[in-house]
């Protein structure tokens, strides 16, 4: 065939890429984004790994798979900043835990410390879909058990700080957690070495009398503005609400005025009804959503983020308000924001499909309490970076034909 009968099949082969300029077109669904003030019925497309487009009637013929989002919520991928997908004897694979729940970015929280990291970042940061980052261990050793969490001689300030400024794009912060000894000097270290790498602390510290430490010197002098207290809704945190009066500590509101971010963490132990309930009643939500999901939780309490969206709405929260503290507002408490957390043109496609059932829903808590709600969450679809790793429906896939068409294997 000569080149002048070709160019006519290459003409129409090109107008036919150009006149399909997105792969996957997601189309009528209502789009939350918090970050770009958008609630309401539209379309999202996405070229390669980033969003193109998000905009009314994109039409359909202009991408390459066009996906029904009629019915559901369209967010950003959701932002988890306290699960465990590494060194805690709990941790669990985030491909397969965290993308099938709309999760798309989760941070490790504190199961690699300065001495195990490099492993971390190798089998896991380094090889899994799910965008991961790490609030790295005060502990040398990261969160190993109480004999590591806490010995004091292996915890070092210094080697942690280091260890962020050589990987300041996975480490987001420092974590301690589980000190059983008297005194604050684990915190003391991590705010040292949040201080010279200008990132936050997370803590999940006890506080007992034993142990010479409160919840109202914690929050109001060693806490900086912008570090996180996690665990805010466990029947530990009863300096939070007193059980007497069922009222809000006085500090805990000068502690949200100075800054200090309050994290669910809500885990298989650190969530309990009573105490979500009475911060919700006086209007004291968390900051964040998170779901502190290991191998013990996930079975206990299932706090994977779709159902603690679920029981915060059952407390009043709104879907809206829940999606930002999923999305913008855990970004910006690791300073990833708006890189992540957002459907902006330009920025890397993690995309959620969200459902929002009514009927009667049973939830527990940590105390394995039973609460019936009429509203239940649930992850249908989940884009990472462009890439369709999750569909619980179906929904990319055309329907089979009943006359017969066996098709092609894949």
């Amino acid at each position: 065939m000569t080149f002048a009968r070709l160019w006519p099949l290459a003409l129409i082969f090109a107008s036919a890429a150009l006149a399909q300029p997105y792969d996957i077109l997601l189309k009528g669904g209502h789009v939350i984004d918090p970050a770009n003030e958008i609630d309401r019925i539209m379309d999202v497309a996405v070229s390669g790994e980033t969003i193109a487009r998000v905009s009314a009637n994109i039409p359909a013929g202009q991408a390459k798979k066009t996906i029904d989002a009629t019915g559901y919520y369209v967010t950003p991928g959701l932002v988890d900043i306290h699960a465990h997908v590494f060194g805690y004897r709990g941790w669990i694979w985030p491909d397969d835990t965290h993308l099938t729940q709309g999760v798309t970015t989760v941070a490790d929280c504190g199961g690699s410390g300065w001495r195990t990291f490099d492993e971390f970042k190798e089998t896991v940061i380094d090889r899994s879909k799910t965008r991961v980052y790490a609030f790295i261990n005060i502990v040398g050793k990261g969160m190993v058990g109480p004999r590591a969490e806490n010995d004091t001689t292996d915890m070092n300030a210094d080697k942690t700080a280091e260890k962020i400024e050589q990987y300041p794009n996975e480490i987001v912060g420092i974590k301690t957690a589980h000190f059983s000894r008297k005194g604050y000097l684990p915190l003391e270290l991590a705010i040292e070495a949040g201080t010279r790498t200008n990132t936050p602390v997370i803590v999940d510290m006890q506080v007992l009398t034993h142990q010479e430490r409160d919840t109202e010197t914690k929050l109001l002098k060693i806490f900086r503005p912008g570090d996180i207290h996690t665990h805010m809704n466990s029947d530990r945190q009863v300096e939070m609400v007193d059980r007497a009066t069922r009222e809000m500590q006085p500090w805990m509101w000068k502690a949200r005025e100075r800054g200090v971010i309050f994290d669910v963490g809500h885990g298989a132990g650190a969530f309990i009804f009573p105490t979500a309930y009475d911060q919700m009643r006086h209007g004291f939500p968390p900051d964040t959503l998170s779901s502190d999901l290991h191998n013990a939780s996930i079975v206990k309490t299932k706090p994977a983020m779709p159902n603690v969206i679920s029981k915060f709405m059952h407390f009043g929260m709104s879907l809206q308000d829940a999606i930002y503290k999923s999305t913008v507002r855990p970004a910006q408490a690791i300073k990833r924001f708006p890189e992540v957390g957002t459907l902006g043109k330009g920025k890397v496609a993690d995309v959620a499909l969200l459902q929002v059932r009514r009927g009667v829903f049973g939830f527990n808590d940590a105390n394995l309490r039973r609460m019936v709600s009429t509203k239940k969450v649930e992850a249908v679809m989940t884009l990472r970076a462009g890439e369709l790793v999750f569909d619980a429906h179906g929904l990319a896939f055309p329907e089979w034909d009943t006359a017969g068409d066996y098709g092609r294997i894949p």
